[in-house]
């Protein structure tokens, strides 16, 4: 393989044997691909993410999931979906660790993910910047398809064995559940996640194509 300058995209990619590419991760568990890019700074705390969001927010809310891979997967998700960042109880729940962020594919590096000390008062936080806050339960009486997502949103998923936490729902300006139309009793949060934010990336398209008369 040859050096190979990408002029659209300033990406320079440069053949290397084993030993350089060992060398450059600093470990041999590297997949044959070492990169070197420059760092994208990401929003720390609440206050820099809300500041820092331009047009309409779409933000994935965790409440208690305590698997690095599930958070992983979250992650990616979120990112495909477009949301600006995931947002985290600081206790009982992951951290972004080695494992949560090979499972995200690159999302841990350009999606926040935010920790906070008290998920309640996040969750007001996000309120009283004209968030609103939807929460996901089974027992909810209206269906992730009756419930309008276009807007500026938060989405809040619980545990997979325990759903939201009591005061998490409480908070929530309204809740709604995924339609199941088989046996199994629930879904992964991950796949969860997923179907919610692509469902609310569906609804704003739908609402910015429709013409203008």
């Amino acid at each position: 393989m040859q050096d190979f300058l990408n002029t659209a995209t300033g990406v320079r990619l440069i053949a290397a044997d084993e030993g350089r590419l060992q060398g450059l991760a600093g470990t041999d568990r590297h997949q044959s691909v070492v990169a070197r890019v420059t760092e994208v700074y990401l929003a720390q705390n609440l206050a820099e993410l809300l500041d820092g969001i331009s047009g309409s927010a779409l933000l994935l809310v965790l409440d208690g999931v305590t698997d690095p891979h599930n958070l992983g997967a979250c992650l990616r998700v979120a990112n495909a979906a477009g949301a600006q960042a995931v947002i985290a109880p600081r206790d009982r729940a992951v951290g972004l660790n080695a494992t949560a962020a090979k499972v995200a594919s690159g999302a841990a590096d350009i999606t926040p993910y935010i920790t906070v000390t008290n998920l309640a008062r996040a969750l007001r936080e996000l309120k009283d910047a004209n968030i609103w806050v939807t929460g996901t339960a089974d027992d909810a009486p209206t269906s992730l398809y009756e419930t309008k997502l276009a807007g500026s949103l938060a989405l809040v998923m619980g545990a997979e064995s325990e759903g939201m936490r009591r005061l998490t729902r409480e908070t929530c300006d309204e809740v709604m559940h995924i339609p199941m139309a088989g046996t199994v009793e629930s879904l992964n949060v991950s796949v969860a996640s997923g179907i919610a934010l692509f469902e609310a990336r569906r609804q704003r398209i739908m609402v910015n194509s429709v013409p203008k008369r």
